[in-house]
């Protein structure tokens, strides 16, 4: 393999919002705070079982739909009582249609993801 991805990263106004939301979702263990030689802040949610998940801070808003999400399934509860507490946390679903197997929601930035059935 010549390269991997280390890290997935997410662009939002509020990075310590957003992390703390996909942190509680995705329970990853461990958040770690680093600057970069530009000065720049980033938030790491960190897990040695996965890719890390990354958040900056930048001045612009989202504006359209997201041309990478992710998909993902829960491992313990139902799909809809995964998507229940997702909502509980501050997502929102934007399409859950009887045709397709996954349900779209947003973050609280309103960053476009899946949820599946559990695998």
């Amino acid at each position: 393999m010549r390269t991997r991805i280390l890290a997935v990263t997410v662009d939002c106004r509020e990075a310590e919002a957003l992390a703390a939301f996909w942190k509680e979702a995705l329970g990853y263990p461990e958040t770690e705070r680093w600057t970069d030689s530009h000065g720049l802040t980033y938030l790491e949610l960190k897990s040695p079982e996965t890719t890390s998940l990354l958040f900056q801070q930048v001045p612009e808003e989202k504006s359209g739909k997201n041309r990478l999400h992710l998909d993902i399934a829960p491992t313990e509860l139902e799909q809809r009582e995964e998507v229940a507490r997702l909502v509980s946390l501050g997502a929102k679903v934007v399409a859950d249609s009887d045709d397709d197997p996954w349900v779209v929601m947003t973050d609280p930035e309103g960053n476009e993801f899946c949820v599946l059935p559990r695998r």
